[in-house]
């Protein structure tokens, strides 16, 4: 069995995957303590190496490779920058600079769709990239994602405070707030799917209408019904690491 981990700046998603592929169990967790304490917990687990994407420091990527590696015995293998993966030919002018998160995501969105491709990202941040039919990386976009946009109002905005059940609650719909909530809420979903809309139009200037468009990232259901025709893949990240660390 193969452990896989997409190491995001606060939280850690995990998967563990049966020999043929079928993941047997995963989740979201905050720590790397917490992380070992629930993969221990699995059920009929025999793992036998990990591969892992990190964008924290690198000495934190490597107490994490070495935590692993002692619980566990096994080989950990890290995804590394690459000018030209699974096909696709990395975009940036500065290759190494380009987020190793975002990079396995577009060419996991490649390997399922091997022809032009959107690729959205709605997280903490919010990105977008455009690959070409023939894996050209034309780049992208970066914008502030819900959770960044609601936490500068609540820390910049005196008046602004609420908690996260009362910000579930006011995602409901998207009518006019009648509190600062609901305001502010069904505000920054607003922004959110204007920065979506916006993204096709750039598509559709390469492309017309021949390309595929793929949502990943937690807030994707947001503006997954204004996609009827996008791809939603939870996991693309690690499509995109299974070539980056191949294992037999």
């Amino acid at each position: 069995m193969i452990l896989e981990l997409d190491c995001g700046n606060s939280l850690i998603k995990w998967r563990v995957l049966r020999a043929g592929g079928n993941v047997l169990a995963g989740g979201v967790v905050d720590s790397a303590a917490e992380l070992l304490e629930v993969v221990i917990s699995v059920g009929d687990c025999q793992l036998h190496a990990c591969r892992l994407v990190s964008v924290r420091s690198e000495a934190e990527t490597n107490e994490l490779i070495a935590s692993i590696g002692h619980a566990f015995a096994i080989p950990v293998s890290a995804a590394s920058p690459a000018g030209e993966l699974g096909g696709v030919r990395n975009g940036y002018e500065e290759p190494q600079r380009l987020g190793l998160d975002r990079w396995l995501a577009l060419v996991g969105a490649y390997q399922l769709s091997p022809g032009n491709c959107l690729v959205l990202d709605l997280g903490t941040a919010v990105t977008s990239d455009f690959v070409t039919a023939t894996g050209d990386h034309l780049g992208g976009y970066i914008c502030p994602g819900v959770p960044l946009m609601r936490n500068q109002l609540r820390t910049h905005t005196r008046r602004i405070r609420y908690d996260d059940a009362a910000a579930e609650q006011a995602q409901t719909t998207l009518a006019p707030g009648r509190s600062t909530v609901e305001a502010v809420e069904r505000g920054c979903s607003l922004m959110l799917r204007g920065f979506v809309l916006t993204q096709l139009d750039v598509a559709r200037v390469h492309w017309g209408e021949d390309f595929a468009v793929y949502l990943t990232g937690g807030d994707a259901s947001l503006v997954s019904e204004m996609l009827p025709q996008a791809h939603l893949v939870s996991d693309l990240v690690f499509v995109g690491l299974a070539l980056a660390c191949p294992l037999s």
